[in-house]
């Protein structure tokens, strides 16, 4: 080898190194709560935004790069996540947020993202006014939003238990109103009746004080969005009472979970909802996806999990046609954007921001989750609902 072929070389090698070391990585903030009532709920975002990452890092990353996660706790407090939210944007200096919980969490953060300049996405979040009226260019949603569990569930009610009497009880803040709202606008719709609601406040150590109006409506279905450790304390408080002989219990799709359905137990079965991820989903990318999620963390994923780890494929795929991470170059790619999850195709709806996706009805039977109904993700999603963009 000639002395000039040998400096050639080196020159091209250390060209080389020079890029990779230059290949700094995709860091993406997540926000979510890691302590509390919702911790369950953020354990699910956290294995499977980690168990995705994981993947997509071995087979060579989003262009090129590695993608680094950075998780902080928002505790499922709105203040605390603008403070976290804000941190990672300024100081962490992250190119994509996520794993927002508390309805009003995702809002707040939503509004930190636009000063920023920065896009994010909630995988959980429920509150229909996300990517309705009060919707952001800046804001993302992978997960179904209350009126397409909703609609979904309404269709089995209404050949379940036709003309029921329905009682509710939400948690008191965005989400619990949010979807209340939206299921009793589709129950009413199919013939059912309404006979009273209740809010009450974040995690409650105290349901009983809400069993007189609940006996007193002599209701036949309960729908309830609470959700983490307060599903845990409504439904064993009902089943001490006896409130759950002769009524059925259906509810948001975060309500009951495997995360929580072990330690509700018994109190949980015949819980009907509507949701847009089963475990029970029978293809082979969603059987892939099971054996990996469980051989990770020793857990059946729920909706939580799968759609935290559908929104790192969202976002490579969006990244890698957009050709960086700029917001506006990014933003424009994920609008209309299909892609693969464990669920099926999904797609972004560009008018809004909400993801598109087949619905499913289930319920718990013997302790484990049974698919008793599916509703096509173009009759559960409703017109774009979005005045801004």
């Amino acid at each position: 080898m000639t002395y000039k072929t040998t400096m050639m070389a080196a020159l091209l090698a250390a060209t080389a190194l020079s890029g990779a070391q230059a290949a700094d990585p995709i860091k993406i903030g997540v926000v979510t709560p890691l302590s509390g009532t919702y911790a369950g709920i953020g354990q699910q975002v956290r294995w499977g935004l980690e168990l995705a990452t994981k993947e997509v890092n071995a087979a060579g990353g989003i262009a090129g790069r590695q993608v680094e996660l950075i998780f902080e706790d928002e505790e499922a407090n709105p203040a605390v996540a603008v403070q976290k939210a804000d941190k990672l944007f300024q100081v962490n200096k992250v190119d994509f947020l996520t794993g927002t919980v508390n309805s009003g969490s995702t809002l707040a953060v939503g509004q930190v993202a636009e000063r920023a300049g920065k896009l994010i996405a909630t995988t959980v979040s429920f509150a229909d006014s996300i990517t309705t009226d009060k919707c952001s260019p800046n804001v993302f949603r992978v997960n179904a939003r209350a009126g397409q569990q909703s609609a979904a569930l309404a269709v089995w009610l209404s050949k379940d238990k036709p003309k029921a009497n329905v009682f509710y009880l939400g948690p008191d803040y965005e989400m619990g109103r949010s979807t209340v709202a939206a299921f009793k606008s589709a129950a009413e719709k199919v013939g059912a009746t309404s006979s009273g609601e209740v809010f009450a406040p974040l995690d409650s150590k105290d349901y009983t004080q809400y069993f007189g109006q609940l006996r007193s409506a002599r209701a036949q279905v309960l729908y309830t969005s609470v959700a983490g450790n307060d599903t845990v304390r409504l439904l064993t408080q009902m089943q001490e009472f006896g409130l759950l002989t002769n009524l059925t219990v259906v509810g948001a799709s975060g309500t009951v979970t495997a995360q929580n359905l072990p330690a509700i137990g018994k109190a949980a079965e015949g819980f009907v909802t509507g949701v847009g991820y089963s475990a029970q989903i029978d293809t082979p990318e969603n059987k892939k996806f099971v054996a990996a999620f469980q051989a990770a963390n020793k857990m059946d994923p729920d909706l939580y999990g799968a759609d935290s780890y559908g929104l790192i494929y969202a976002y490579k795929a969006a990244v890698e046609k957009a050709g960086s991470t700029d917001t506006d170059k990014v933003r424009k790619a994920l609008e209309d954007l299909k892609w693969q999850t464990p669920q099926g195709e999904k797609t972004l709806r560009a008018g809004d921001h909400q993801a598109i996706q087949t619905m499913y009805v289930v319920r718990v039977t013997g302790g484990k989750f049974m698919t008793v109904g599916q509703v096509s993700g173009d009759d559960a999603i409703g017109p774009d609902a979005c005045p801004r963009f």
